[in-house]
């Protein structure tokens, strides 16, 4: 398996992928090829044997307040902003539970440190907040976003006591905190 940046050919497997693990919330086709446009430094995919198994995406804003709807969109990304901010981690159900998600955080973990972001965030529904504390990730409180219909939580890694990519032995990120 290898983890790189999206190429303009991988629209449909991360469109598929996006569909498959997400429901209401899932981003549109033209969503994901917005992202992949705009800011394909901030978009990994993972591939084995020439198949997208995994994916994470995002944008980059000068905010903290990451609920806005349009930012989905890419309206109001900025590529050099302070904060980087993930809109979708996925894998295909058939290769969950095998490490694919744990080596798209690492290296996404390490791009972002590379970009010079102060902050990694995302908001993300709570049965998963333990995974991104894995990583080093602080809860910042309930989100006001209702995208999907669902409730939201707020998470965020600040970046500058990172070092970008090491993981320690328990798989968290060295410097990150616990």
């Amino acid at each position: 398996m290898k983890i790189r940046h999206v190429t303009e050919h991988d629209l449909d497997a991360c469109y598929t992928l996006e569909s498959l693990c997400y429901t209401s919330d899932a981003a549109t086709k033209e969503q994901i090829q917005k992202r992949m446009q705009v800011f394909p430094e901030g978009f990994l995919v993972a591939e084995s044997n020439g198949r997208i198994i995994g994916m994470i995406n995002s944008g980059a804003t000068n905010k903290e307040d990451i609920t806005d709807e349009a930012f989905k969109d890419m309206v109001g990304h900025v590529k050099d902003g302070k904060n980087i901010v993930i809109f979708s981690l996925a894998v295909l159900p058939g290769f969950q539970g095998m490490g694919v998600s744990k080596k798209l955080m690492l290296k996404f973990i390490g791009v972002a440190k590379d970009l010079k972001k102060e902050k990694i965030l995302l908001i993300c529904k709570s049965d998963v907040i333990p995974y991104y504390q894995k990583y080093g990730f602080s809860y910042g409180g309930k989100s006001k976003s209702r995208h999907g219909g669902f409730e939201w939580h707020e998470m965020y890694l600040p970046c500058n006591n990172l070092q970008a990519g090491t993981p320690d032995r328990s798989g968290e990120i060295s410097g990150s905190g616990g």
